[in-house]
């Protein structure tokens, strides 16, 4: 199997001897984000995310489907991720990873399971249709901060993705192209977004967004979701060096600061795009229409 190449023995023992002297190989102070920048596709629903290196590629689809049957009043949302062998040679095509198992179940658990959206407001006809929305997430490029980059691609593009307009008469649902209704954003409950912190030295120096050098070199990694209210929706940390409390409560109380500034790269950007796809103001007269 692929396995991403180790660092040295004279790469680790630097990067650990900067660490001890508050020095990151990058310059990054040590609570710090890489650069991010969120860009939208011509359709809705499509972000790109890059993270340092790290870039990830989110699609959001929606089609009517049919409820589950124990969940009649709520519309069907899932994530997919496809970590692709041109992000790393550690990943391959048709073999799921541990890493990428990981991926899918953090992202479940801090985007679906803490109700980022109103599946509720997903349903057209109880117990019969409803939408169902899906979040393809591409891994492009791998530098680390796989979480982080794929939490920030999927709530950027839900937060860009509009549906189609429906009309329901006499039990007939009538789904309206662009042309003739204008097409309506999803239900957002609250933004959740990720932080990775890694240890190193024992638990006495931590990192926010390691690169992949430093991920490799670290002795353990905690991932904090919160949203931008200060509401933490999940602490995983899977193994590594134990955390002492004072040391975790200051790791929550540091992520949910970060989650604050990322927050604010997307909403500007989201404003940026709306800008551009509203030339001429095509959507205030489409909204006109559908009022008349």
């Amino acid at each position: 199997m692929p396995r991403e190449a180790e660092p040295s023995l004279n790469e680790r023992a630097f990067v650990l001897k900067a660490l001890r002297e508050n020095i990151r190989v990058d310059g990054r102070a040590f609570d710090a984000f890489r650069d991010i920048s969120v860009t939208f596709g011509d359709e809705y629903g499509v972000a790109d995310v890059r993270l340092g290196r790290t870039r990830v590629l989110t699609r959001i689809s929606a089609e009517v489907a049919a409820p589950f049957p124990d969940r009649k009043f709520d519309g069907i949302f899932t994530i997919t991720t496809e970590l692709s062998p041109m992000a790393s040679p550690a990943f391959e095509v048709g073999r799921q990873t541990d890493q990428e198992t990981l991926l899918s179940r953090l992202l479940e658990k801090a985007i679906r399971r803490s109700n980022a959206l109103d599946t509720e407001a997903l349903c057209i006809l109880a117990g019969q249709k409803c939408w169902n929305v899906r979040a393809d997430v591409h891994v492009l490029d791998y530098d680390g901060g796989l979480v982080d980059a794929s939490c920030v691609a999927v709530i950027a593009a839900l937060r860009h993705f509009r549906r189609p307009e429906v009309g329901v008469e006499g039990g007939e649902v009538t789904v309206y192209t662009l042309a003739e209704r204008v097409p309506v954003p999803l239900a957002m409950l609250h933004h959740p977004l990720c932080v990775t912190l890694s240890f190193f030295h024992g638990g006495e120096v931590m990192l926010v967004d390691a690169t992949l050098q430093e991920q490799q070199i670290s002795e353990g990694e905690m991932v904090v979701t919160a949203n931008k209210h200060g509401e933490v929706c999940q602490i995983a940390k899977l193994g590594g060096v134990p955390t002492d409390a004072l040391m975790l409560l200051g790791a929550v109380e540091m992520a949910v600061a970060k989650v604050g500034g990322v927050n604010s790269v997307i909403s500007k950007a989201l404003e940026e795009n709306a800008k551009k796809m509203d030339v001429g103001g095509m959507m205030a007269e489409l909204s006109a229409e559908n009022e008349r």
